[in-house]
């Protein structure tokens, strides 16, 4: 199962242009998933699709995502707006108020969360969606299952742009998942990197944002102390492809830039994929 992931879109940053840069961006983004071989099977669109919650971005984000001829799951990150995002995507189902829901069609399941608390920049999850989702896990305890969220609740080392791996929601997201061994990993956004890390024992793969990147810098930063580090980069439009093996959960990551060709499959190319193939396929 190949599922691709598109996150952090903002699109609205600059309302009233058709050619909006990170419109531009996100179109690059889905051309290139969109040409893909094999093709993916669904698209996770990972929060903060606009940059200011507003209906008419919600009404142009749905019309750049009719592009893919494959399911689109997204769920709502700090930047998104509730209401507005319902009005413009009125088949994404709703749990108690909160964009939470499964995905059952295939042979991973997924389980969709909302870490929005509106007016709030870092993440959030209540007593009530906890409740959603330890429920969800204890109706399947025995199918692989991935957990697909905006924030990722750990310390990034980006000093700016990270959790507190002490708060509360964390710990409620933590004590909803106890004794659910067949959730294979997790995944999310928000952090404008591609990064991976360990979560209580589980994956947590983080995709790169198709809007502009965050700069890496892992240095502390003095709030009160401007000292002119690069904060946002206009690297390349990014996604992440994540493939489920029947085994794993195996995330790549790359940019809808055109690369430069080094190699290609030839003649020339043969006596090494044939050696390689072979290879492999004695072991063991």
């Amino acid at each position: 199962m190949l599922i691709a992931q598109v996150t952090d879109l903002h699109i609205g940053f600059d309302p009233d242009n058709p050619a909006e840069f990170n419109r531009r961006r996100l179109d690059q983004v889905l051309h290139r998933i969109i040409e893909l071989h094999p093709r993916p099977e669904l698209l996770l669109a990972t929060g903060d699709l606009t940059d200011k919650g507003d209906s008419d971005s919600y009404r142009r984000l749905r019309v750049a995502l009719e592009a893919c001829s494959f399911p689109v799951l997204p769920c709502v990150g700090n930047h998104d707006h509730r209401g507005n995002f319902a009005r413009h995507f009125p088949d994404v189902p709703f749990a108690g108020g909160f964009v939470q829901y499964t995905w059952e069609k295939g042979p991973l399941r997924l389980i969709l969360l909302d870490t929005l608390e509106e007016g709030r920049h870092g993440g959030a999850f209540c007593a009530e969606r906890a409740a959603w989702l330890a429920a969800r896990l204890a109706e399947e305890r025995d199918k692989p299952t991935a957990i697909v969220l905006h924030h990722p609740p750990v310390e990034t080392g980006i000093d700016w742009m990270t959790s507190n791996p002490e708060a509360v929601w964390i710990a409620r997201l933590r004590d909803a998942m106890v004794g659910a061994d067949n959730i294979v990993g997790l995944i999310a956004g928000h952090i404008h990197r591609p990064m991976t890390t360990n979560w209580e024992g589980r994956t947590l793969a983080v995709a790169p944002s198709t809007a502009p990147q965050v700069a890496l810098d892992l240095s502390t930063i003095d709030p009160d102390r401007p000292d002119g580090r690069p904060m946002i980069i206009a690297d390349a439009p990014a996604y992440a492809l994540h493939w489920w093996n029947g085994a794993q959960l195996v995330t790549h990551f790359d940019d809808a830039d055109d690369h430069v060709e080094l190699a290609r499959f030839d003649e020339g190319m043969r006596p090494l994929v044939r050696h390689l193939i072979e290879e492999r396929l004695g072991d063991g």
